[in-house]
């Protein structure tokens, strides 16, 4: 039977699920290294969702490990970035991140080459074992997400998010910066999560059936986000993009009132992202000065909203924030996928028929 994306998106709750009832198979190789090696500094590289994956694995690993991290888009990496400019790290100090859920993204790829050949710490994750990425790595770990054959990625996003957050509740545990007692409680919540995630999926359909027809009728779409869910910003704005094919605009949540509020109009849709950090008081303020704009103006959070109405996805599953990214992405997983079905975009096929980002799958 032919994979769709919208049947990726519905496979969300058991390969979750999955990944976390096996996630000795990729957590305890990558804690091994933190373990064998002093780790002062962190590289998590990606493109694409890879790399949105990677902005939130940096905010993990910054604000639950307490170690420097940071997400880099590989060439410019390559190109204009060193591993320390301080000159004070150790080469096995440092540790080169990939994520690359096909194996095959030629910039990922060529970037793990480099740290390789010059010494430092590398270790992958990816869904294909065999592919070019394992081939300049130190160590190798399994992205469980299954096939996923459709282009746009969707379910591998999610695993991938939780993925890196199992990474980093494990660093921290072999660190003792968690006790067993807080290990167990982030995991009893991350299980929470998942054993509610098909209500996840079906709150978010229904808010997107509610609100499709502004939504594929609009002019633009802006998508706001701030803390870990800068990462969430991206991934919604590249799969309304790809899918929908829309102009899809993203803003970390206060740029986005400095110069681009001069172009809103009663026809441009704006979703806002809400997690439980500083900014989330902030939102709600902008959210009701846009309102007197455009009526097009969504908030998807976990946290309750007094005046919340049929636009706002309000998830009846609450969670903490670092857990919170796994459900902010479905929404746009539905306006992508069932928007460009409404307007008959066939999102199984690819109109960009150039071979420059990938190299060709291993068989």
């Amino acid at each position: 039977m032919k994979q769709t994306v919208l049947g990726n998106i519905k496979s969300q709750p058991e390969v979750l699920k999955y990944t976390l009832d096996n996630q000795n198979v990729f957590v305890d190789p990558f804690v091994e290294v933190f373990k064998k090696h002093d780790i002062k500094k962190v590289f998590f590289f990606g493109s694409g969702t890879s790399y949105n994956v990677s902005q939130i694995a940096a905010y993990y690993f910054k604000h639950i490990v307490g170690i420097d991290a940071s997400a880099q888009y590989p060439t410019v990496y390559q190109n204009y970035e060193k591993p320390d400019w301080t000159g004070m790290l150790k080469n096995d100090q440092i540790l080169y991140v990939g994520i690359s859920q096909s194996g095959t993204s030629v910039s990922t790829c060529e970037v793990m080459e480099y740290a390789k050949k010059n010494g430092y710490l590398t270790l992958a994750i990816t869904g294909n074992l065999q592919s070019k990425i394992t081939e300049n790595t130190d160590i190798s770990v399994h992205l469980l997400v299954g096939d996923e054959l459709t282009p746009p990625e969707t379910k591998g996003y999610t695993v991938s998010v939780l993925s890196v957050y199992l990474w980093a509740i494990g660093v921290a545990k072999a660190k003792n910066i968690y006790t067993e007692e807080q290990y167990q409680e982030t995991l009893k919540e991350a299980a929470d999560l998942v054993n509610h995630f098909q209500t996840v999926l079906d709150e978010s359909e229904a808010w997107y059936d509610r609100n499709n027809a502004s939504i594929v009728n609009s002019e633009r779409i802006y998508v706001l986000g701030y803390g870990v869910d800068y990462g969430s910003m991206l991934e919604g704005v590249l799969k309304a993009g790809e899918m929908l094919r829309l102009p899809v605009l993203g803003y970390e949540l206060e740029e986005y009132s400095h110069g681009p509020t001069m172009a809103i109009g009663p026809k441009q849709t704006i979703l806002m992202i809400g997690s439980d950090e500083a900014e989330y008081e902030r939102m709600l303020q902008f959210r009701t000065a846009y309102k007197k704009y455009t009526p097009r103006v969504h908030v998807i959070t976990c946290k309750d909203i007094p005046d919340a109405d049929k636009r706002d996805a309000v998830f009846s599953v609450k969670t903490n924030k670092y857990l919170a990214p796994l459900m902010y992405t479905v929404p746009f997983q539905f306006v992508a996928a069932k928007g460009a079905e409404q307007v008959y975009i066939d999102t199984g096929v690819d109109p960009f028929e150039e071979s420059l980002a990938h190299y060709p799958k291993a068989k």
